[in-house]
This record gives structure tokens, sequence and C-alpha cells, in this order.
């Protein structure tokens, strides 16, 4: 027998106690963003409760559970009754958090009607109840997150509307590239958002699955308790369907006891998204520096403050994603590990999964909630935009003029000409050694090579504005793509020049 004198008796603990056991401390990707109300101990543990009321509610709608015993296991399948104590000393036991809760439950019913009590669990195996659950707890998480999520398409079709016209530039391996529109970075992050959306919409909508095997797979104790019953039996579809109705979850009509696809695509998706929020945030995240200074987070007293400089003000949201976008993929991989499960009932791949689920949904829930407001109330700084794409004196648009020069002297010579001459007017820094500036050094390359430009052409040539390509309609195209799925065709514009929430 284990010896569990180290552990506290088990008593009735104030209900209180449920929520205790993570409050985020270590976890700023979601501490304070409400992700323990929806993933915690207390809504697993009911979750647990509710799959079991389900379960013995499908039961006697199809003859199998005599009238008020449902009831009586519905009125008993309370969290705040089931003593924490006695299900922790039952997990340190057993390994198992369903059969420390099943005693629990069993317990509070014989209290009321012993009768009842044996309607209990009938006919069920651990499994069955704690993958249902997991299925039952990520489905709600997935609303919240869904929820979060639309908020931040919206904010980043706002952004996307509200500068589809402003000038930035495009950099490629930390340098100056060419010039862009803000309009297309934010809706580069529009589709990002709406892909990931899509991916987790189509799992919500196809159903997150119900799990009805039995303890080898084969669901012989469903159907010996309905011939039992006098009840006829056609197959544990018709009884997992019952179920499915009252817990918003699908039906697959084969059991997944060791097929964990459901978990493996679930864990895929949420990895995804906390990736695309990363994505977002990094790009935020450079683009925030002072030196450079073009966006900012929404500030106000008390946000982003440091322990011992006054005058910082540090990244929050940013901050949260980038960690929650680097520690998902770690745990998203534990979830696809878990698919190796040996037999009809793995030791190890199955009891892995419980916590990583709850620590990706966490993180989900979190970077959900950052990642709306980090969009809702980014600063945007058009001013910083055009001063850091006039950095260069031109030099931006280099990859025009050598589309320019290469009907009249070749692409390859072209290309070498204009490097040499930008290096040798030290481009880097918009002027030469001698101040020269680099409008006269494409001049003077352009009359070398005996391409005759007035000063309006040449200007209008070297115009970063004139260099843009498709960048309006590749705003316009994630603009419509939102709409389509949101059915709205106005948004107000939201990141302009106006000062930081205070």
């Amino acid at each position: 027998m284990s010896d569990l004198s180290h552990l506290p008796p088990a008593t009735e603990p104030p209900a209180s106690l449920w929520d205790a056991a993570d409050s985020g401390v270590l976890a700023p990707a979601w501490a304070g963003v409400g992700a323990n109300d929806i993933v915690g101990d207390r809504a697993w543990v009911q979750a647990i409760l509710d799959v079991e009321v389900a379960l013995v509610e499908a039961q006697h709608e199809l003859g199998m559970v005599p009238d008020g015993a449902q009831a009586v296991i519905a009125g008993a399948a309370r969290v705040e009754d089931i003593s924490r104590d006695a299900v922790i000393r039952g997990i340190y036991e057993t390994s198992n958090p369903v059969i420390p809760i099943v005693a629990e439950l069993t317990r509070l019913v014989a209290d009321s009607d012993e009768a009842a009590s044996e309607y209990v669990h009938r006919g069920s195996t651990s499994q069955d109840v704690m993958d249902t659950a997991m299925m039952l707890v990520a489905e709600r998480a997935l609303r919240h997150i869904q929820t979060d999520l639309d908020l931040a398409i919206d904010a980043a079709a706002a952004l996307t509307a509200g500068h589809r016209a402003t000038l930035a530039i495009a950099r490629t391996l930390t340098q100056h590239a060419v010039p862009t529109t803000f309009g297309v970075k934010a809706a580069n992050w529009l589709h990002l958002l709406l892909d990931t959306r899509e991916r987790l919409a189509a799992i919500a909508d196809s159903g997150l699955p119900v799990s009805l095997a039995g303890a080898g797979g084969t669901l012989a104790a469903y159907r010996e308790y309905a011939r039992i019953a006098g009840v006829p039996w056609t197959s544990g579809a018709q009884l997992a369907g019952l179920m499915a109705q009252r817990l918003g979850l699908a039906v697959r009509d084969y059991p997944w006891h060791t097929n964990r696809v459901p978990v493996a695509e679930l864990a895929s998706a949420l990895s995804i998204h906390v990736g695309a929020m990363g994505k977002i945030a990094i790009d935020v995240h450079a683009l925030s520096r002072p030196e450079i200074a073009e966006v900012s987070e929404a500030s106000g007293v008390g946000h982003g403050v440091s322990s011992a400089m006054p005058q910082k003000h540090n990244p929050v949201h940013t901050t949260v994603l980038l960690a929650a976008a680097r520690h998902a993929p770690a745990v998203s991989l534990i979830l696809n590990q878990a698919m190796v499960a040996e037999d009809e009932r793995p030791a190890g791949a199955w009891q892995g999964e419980w916590h990583a689920l709850r620590d990706l949904l966490r993180t989900a829930i979190g970077s959900a909630h950052h990642g709306k407001l980090l969009l809702s109330g980014l600063h945007v700084v058009p001013e910083r935009m055009a001063a850091n794409l006039a950095m260069s004196g031109g030099a931006v648009v280099s990859e025009k003029v050598n589309a320019v020069l290469a009907p009249v002297i070749g692409k390859r010579r072209a290309k070498a000409v204009l490097t040499e001459a930008l290096f040798n007017a030290g481009s880097g820094k918009g002027t030469g050694a001698a101040g020269l500036d680099l409008r006269e050094v494409f001049a003077e390359l352009l009359r070398r090579e005996q391409v005759v430009l007035g000063d309006d052409e040449l200007s209008a040539l070297l115009d970063p504005a004139n260099y843009l390509g498709d960048s309006d309609q590749i705003a316009q195209a994630a603009l419509r793509r939102w709409a389509a799925r949101t059915g709205k065709s106005h948004i107000s514009p939201v990141g302009t020049q106006d000062k930081p929430n205070e």
C-alpha cells in the first residue's frame, strides 16, 4: 500500500481552494486573463461531472436507467461538493483523476439515494470520461478564443483600411529594402488571423468528439447493461449521439482511445494561432524600438513600468505574445507525440496529454486576449515611417532604377553599375563621403548611360510613392476577405497619429 502519511487528511476544503492551484504567477502569457475560469482545476472537474451526467441522461433516454436516478445524479454533480483533498489523494494512488471523482460523485448520490448511485459511471471507463471532458473543456475554450480573435481581426482590418496609403519601408534581413505601406503590413497580419480563425472554426464546426469505447474499445459493458435493462442495442453511436447533443460535441462512428488525431489536430491549430500572434508581436516589437519608433503599444499609468528605471515603458502585450509563441510549439509536440499509443490504452502517453493540453489552451486564450489588446490599441506614427523611409536618400528605389536601366544596358550590367555607384556614394547614410546627394548619383549614372530624363521625370522615378507595386490591391484584397467572413462593410480606422491611450 502507498505511504500517504505526507499528505493532509481528506477533509472538505472550501470551494475557493479549487481555484488556488495555479494562478499564473510564472505564466504572464495567460495570467489575469480569466483562463483558469475556463481550463483550471475547477473547470476540468466540473467538465468530468458534466460528462457523467450526460452519460446517465443518455442512458435514461434509451431506457437503461430508471426514472429519477438521472435527476439525483445530475443534482449531485457539483464541483463545490467534491472533496478536493479526496480527489488529490485518489490521483496519487491511481494516477487517474476520473477514478476518485467518480467515487466522490457516487458517495454524494448515495447520500441522497442509494439505488441511484448504482447508475453512476455505468458501463463506462475512465478514458471515455476523461477524453470527453478534454473535448468539452477545449470546446468551451475555443469559443472564448474565437471571441477575442474576432476582435483582433477587426482591429487588424481597421489598421489595414486606415493605412492603405501610409508610406513605410519594407525590411528584409533587418535592412531597408523597398517602399511599401503600413496597410500592406497590417493586411498580412489580417490574413494571418483569418487563416488561424478558419482553422479553429473548422475544428469547432466539425465538432470535437465524444469518446465512447468502454474498457477495451469494444463498448461491451454498455451493450451488456442495455441487455440487462431489456433495451434493444443498435450501436454505441446511438448512445454517443445522445451524449453529444447534451454536451455540444460531435460523434465519431469509431472508438478513438488510441487514435489521437482529434487531440493532435486541436494542438496544431492552437499552436498556429499562438504563432500567428507571435508573428504580429515580433513586427510590432521591432518597429517600436525608440530608434525606429514607427508604432507603439497603448500606454497608461502602470503599464509596462520598469522595476528600476522610471523613464521606461516596456512592451507588455508583445512580450507575452512572444513568450507564448516560443512556448506553444514545444507543448504541441507533447500532444503530437502522444499519437504513438500502444495497445488499447497506453501508459504515459494518454496521461501526458492532460496537463499539456491545458497548458496549450491557457496559452492560446492568453494570446487571443493580448493580441486583441495589442492591435486595438496600437499607436501608429506615419511621420516616423516617412522619416525612416527617407533615411537612404532615395536608395530604396534603386530596384526601380535598375529596371529602367536594364533595357538600355542589360540587366546584369545595370545591377553592377548601380551597386558600384551606391557603394561609392555611401548610400547607407543617404549621401556619399563628399556629401553627394543620391539624387545626383542617380542623375549622373543615368546621363552616363545615356538615359535622358527631365527633372520632373527624375523626381517621379525616385519618388517612393511611385514604387508601391500592388500595395493598395493587397490591402483591398485582405479587406474583401475580412468583409466576406464577417459580413461587415465598414470599419472605423484605428492606429492614427493620436496620442496613445493614457
